[in-house]
């Protein structure tokens, strides 16, 4: 070993006799030695972070320095390798004699920050980086096994585990497990005509991800929704779609498959709303990525392995109202799929089932006692356009009051009375002018009513978007915007309510909040400028997720009196942002 690993490692045994304080880890991913398996055809790879805590549970892999200094009698590091795989950290296949490995590398580095959800890593954090000692062994296999086990180091002196890990175990490239604590013997059955089937007998330890086909029913007011996710390797038992003795899927594929899986759907679904059958129309498909946290497309494309592709389909039916009853009958079987996991979802959440020959319907009825059904809010009138002249009125009333009395304040001084017209026009005069001013007051716009305004049509802005058919969408956005901004507004809308990375998935939203919303002067017509910002939150249920998503927006809005209604004539965005 060179000697900088060497005091490296040194060092690292310092700081575990010095430090006497345990730390609980929580999370698999978050354990203090992490394991990653890679089985492959002829090999299995063992890597592992293995944390300071953790070292004299691997003493047998240490160097014979560190191995020594960690207080046991020195024995080579060849010998104790020997008893590390026989005795240690155990692989056997179909039950037989324990694996002998050989390490491929053994080296301090800095320990891999990891997500805390998925286990994905991150990027390094050099303020707070870790040092652990890096280990790779390699396992030689002879033949493709049927079972492995997998038993992790145990103290000897009352068999229990003698270090903290998170293990996670691919099969040729494919995760059969999410992060879990490896704390016993575990047995893994293989699947080497199909990975994808690769399973832990241990159920605790079946990754969330395992079936190879969902469906996912969404109700909402306007629209039925149908999305399934399936791969491309399992439709192919129905339909050829080129990948026998394939390896990978190129991107040169994605349209090609994209095309007839989609239309092999669409001649498979069986979908009844209100007893009445309907053909759902495809909206997109996507080849996706699949995690803990979330299912992305994958955009640009990339070459795949055929046994983790997988592709999102959704099917969509627009609806004037909410139905009663949805039914999907999933006919989709074979000797590989028995089961169909899938869910009917709507405002009240998803009811999760799972389809099988015997019980293929996925149902979904209304049981919403009060269903939250999209509503335009009245907007307060504005002032009509005759009421911008009540204050010019009143000043010629002013005019008029001056012009009676200079004219005539000599004379009625000199008669010593006033006639009668005059004192009458004086009165007209000088009510008249008072109540036009008061009614032109009436008619200026405060910072409460431009506030109010406001939020209301935003309200009616994001609320158009509930709507699905274009042209609704549309006619419902032209009661609130106007003008050329029309086509803006529907175009920028649409974009901040989507999810790209999800294949253009519709943000619904729930709450639209004025934050601040500072009055200018506008010139010329009944309206008003404002400096508004506002923050929008809404979700979207999609591919079995729930996507909460909460912007806030600041920008420079016009209002202006449009036929009888106050209309948004302009809008400059200042800003945008994710909170």
């Amino acid at each position: 070993m060179h000697e900088k690993h060497a005091i490296l490692m040194a060092a690292l045994v310092m700081h575990q006799i010095a430090s006497a304080d345990v730390i609980v880890v929580s999370r698999a991913m978050k354990a203090t030695t992490i394991a990653e398996i890679f089985i492959e055809s002829d090999v299995i790879h063992v890597e592992m972070e293995i944390g300071v805590s953790d070292l004299d549970g691997f003493r047998n892999l240490m160097p014979d320095e560190i191995h020594e200094r960690l207080g046991h009698e020195p024995v080579p590091l060849q010998q104790r390798l020997v008893t590390f795989c026989g005795e240690d950290l155990v692989i056997r296949a179909d039950g037989g004699a324990p694996i002998a490995g050989e390490i491929v590398e053994l080296l301090p580095r800095t320990r891999i920050r990891r997500d805390e959800i998925t286990g994905e890593p991150l990027p390094v954090d050099e303020e707070n980086a870790e040092l652990v000692v890096f280990a790779r062994l390699a396992y030689p296999l002879d033949g493709h096994p049927a079972h492995l086990s997998i038993k992790p180091p145990t103290d000897p002196a009352n068999g229990f585990v003698g270090a903290t890990i998170g293990f996670v175990t691919y099969h040729h490239g494919l995760p059969i497990n999410d992060f879990r604590y490896l704390g016993r013997e575990e047995t893994l059955d293989l699947d080497w005509d199909d990975p994808w089937h690769s399973r832990f007998r241990s159920r605790q330890l079946r990754r969330a991800f395992d079936a190879p086909m969902n469906v996912f029913l969404y109700v909402e007011p306007y629209e039925v929704r149908v999305e399934v996710i399936v791969r491309p390797l399992d439709v192919q038992q129905w339909i050829d779609l080129g990948l026998p003795d394939r390896g990978t899927i190129s991107p040169e594929m994605y349209s090609s498959i994209q095309g007839r899986v989609a239309e092999f759907l669409a001649e498979n679904l069986n979908l009844t709303i209100d007893g009445e059958p309907v053909e759902p129309v495809l909206d997109r498909i996507n080849f996706l990525r699949r995690t803990l946290r979330t299912s992305t497309v994958i955009d640009p494309p990339e070459e795949l392995s055929v046994f983790m592709a997988q592709l999102g389909a959704i099917f969509i039916v627009p609806r004037d109202q909410l139905p009663q009853d949805v039914e999907l009958t999933w006919e989709l079987f074979s000797e590989r799929i028995q089961a169909v996991p899938g869910a009917a979802t709507d405002e009240a959440g998803p009811m999760p089932s799972t389809l099988t020959r015997d019980d293929n319907v996925l149902r979904w009825k209304n049981f919403l006692l009060n269903p939250t059904v999209p509503t335009m809010v009245g907007v307060e009138a504005p002032p009509r356009r005759f009421a911008r002249l009540l204050p010019t009125a009143g000043w010629g009333c002013v005019l008029g009051l001056v012009a009676l009395l200079t004219w005539g304040g000599m004379r009625f001084v000199r008669a010593r009375t006033v006639p009668w017209p005059a004192a009458a026009a004086l009165v007209v005069l000088v009510v008249a002018s008072g109540a036009l001013f008061r009614a032109g007051r009436a008619t200026v716009i405060d910072q409460e009513q431009s506030e109010r305004i406001v939020g209301t049509l935003l309200h009616n802005v994001y609320r158009a978007f509930d709507y699905r058919k274009e042209g609704a969408v549309y006619d419902a956005l032209a009661r609130s915007v106007t003008g050329d901004l029309l086509t803006q507004v529907y175009l920028e809308t649409r974009r901040s309510l989507e999810l790209r990375n999800q294949g253009g998935a519709q943000v619904k939203v729930n709450d639209v909040e004025v934050v601040e919303c500072r009055l200018r002067p506008a010139g010329g017509g009944i309206g008003f400028v404002v400096d508004c910002r506002w923050n929008v939150t809404g979700s979207v249920g999609h591919w079995g997720h729930i996507h909460q998503r909460r912007n806030q927006y600041n920008a420079v809005v016009t209002i202006r009196a449009v036929d009888g209604a106050w209309r948004i004539t302009g809008m400059e965005l200042i800003s945008e942002e994710r909170l």
